[in-house]
């Protein structure tokens, strides 16, 4: 599945944007969408891997190393280099999608000469 011409869903978007600083366990990732949302986007835990696993099979993202907390293995995630540039990509793709939207919208506004 090549992801290069294919759009990220919200939740895949916020996924690989909370990967941005470094590797995190799958509530960090939770945490870093639900607050670079303003808590606008909740991301359950079973889309969370679900998104996870399909991300890892695209090759967006890397499971890395596990540890143990509390009798349970907690993995870690990275942010890929191809997901990386996927990242950029749909940054892009939506804000000139955006662009199209507040340009009208100014447009719209003002009175006709």
């Amino acid at each position: 599945m090549t992801r290069q011409n294919r759009s990220l869903t919200e939740p895949q978007y916020f996924i690989l944007a909370a990967l941005m600083d470094g590797p995190l366990h799958g509530y960090g990732i939770i945490k870093a969408a639900e607050q670079a949302t303003d808590g606008r986007l909740r991301i359950a835990v079973g889309t969370l891997y679900g998104a996870l696993e399909r991300l890892e099979r695209a090759g967006l993202v890397a499971a890395g190393h596990e540890e143990i907390v509390d009798g349970r293995a907690r993995r870690y995630y990275r942010l890929t280099e191809d997901g990386t540039g996927a990242l950029g990509r749909e940054a892009l793709r939506m804000q000139q999608a955006a662009a199209v939207v507040i340009g009208r919208s100014r447009d719209a506004g003002a009175a006709p000469a």
